[in-house]
């Protein structure tokens, strides 16, 4: 482990987070799209999209619970996390929507939108800015404290 261990954490961390931002992003802008691509020959509206997010390789959960009911006096130390995949929610249907008037209409007047919930995606939004924000006030702290540290070394 290195002195930049905490900060190299937390970078990977603040990458996950803009991913998630960056992919939620994505999902409002296309919430209206019902025409996202073609699956055997039809039409389909976007689907959502979420990130997986895993920890890195030797930061298991239950290394930390271990510790925290003295199963073990092995320190556990965290080595951030990474994006396992960017996977389309296949499980929530489309919305139908009756707008007869709509060129994507089917015979009876609905159409179907995307299967993004703008409530959610905005919520899910605050979350991933808080949880950047967070990030980066560690990366913060730990650098002023990597400083006092070097000016430790001068006096």
């Amino acid at each position: 482990m290195t002195i930049f261990h905490s900060m190299n954490t937390t970078a990977s961390a603040l990458t996950a987070q803009r991913l998630r931002m960056d992919v939620i992003s994505s999902n409002i802008a296309n919430v209206d799209t019902t025409r996202a691509r073609q699956v055997n020959g039809e039409w389909e509206p976007y689907r959502k999209k979420q990130i997986v997010l895993t920890e890195q390789d030797g930061n298991r959960f239950s290394n930390f619970l271990n510790v925290a009911m003295g199963k073990t006096s092995k320190q556990a130390v965290g080595n951030g996390v990474r994006i396992k995949e960017i996977k389309e929610d296949t499980e929530t249907p489309f919305k139908l929507t009756y707008d007869p008037t709509h060129p994507d209409a089917d015979e009876a007047g609905y159409v179907q939108t995307s299967n993004v919930d703008l409530l959610s995606e905005m919520v899910d939004l605050i979350s991933a800015s808080r949880s950047y924000e967070a990030n980066v006030t560690m990366f913060n702290a730990n650098k002023a404290m990597l400083t006092k540290a070097l000016e430790i070394g001068k006096g």
